[in-house]
């Protein structure tokens, strides 16, 4: 069963930055996508930055050249680099895991997209 785990969030004020992780267990896929999404009170959630298996990434245009994503496929982790945070930035973020099917189309930053998510890391940015 896979199962994700996030961690490394909390409280900064705004500049700062932070690291979130999400440690994967109970899967062997050789081609998948993985994502970071974010869900602020109110709003919808939405996504933040994916990376695909070969390494192709995606950023939403609010974070692009603020974050970065990564992975490190021998530990099955993935980062979310986060730099001059913004107090708009606050929400809860969530990774997610998906398989992916060579030569078909797969949008990384669709939530309907991924079928496993991990529980949320809070993040608070205060101005």
């Amino acid at each position: 069963q896979v199962q994700l785990a996030e961690s490394g969030g909390g409280s900064v004020q705004a500049g700062g930055s932070l690291t979130l992780s999400c440690a994967a267990s109970g899967y062997t896929y050789s081609h998948y996508c993985r994502a970071w999404f974010r869900q602020a009170p109110g709003k919808e959630r939405e996504g933040v930055a994916g990376i695909v298996s070969n390494g192709r990434t995606d950023y939403a245009d609010s974070v692009k050249g603020r974050f970065t994503i990564s992975q490190h496929g021998a530990k099955n982790s993935l980062y979310l680099q986060m730099d001059s945070l913004k107090p708009e930035d606050t929400a809860m973020y969530y990774c997610a895991l998906e398989t992916m099917t060579l030569g078909l189309p797969f949008n990384l930053l669709v939530s309907n997209e991924y079928t496993y998510w991990g529980q949320g890391t809070q993040v608070t940015v205060s101005s």
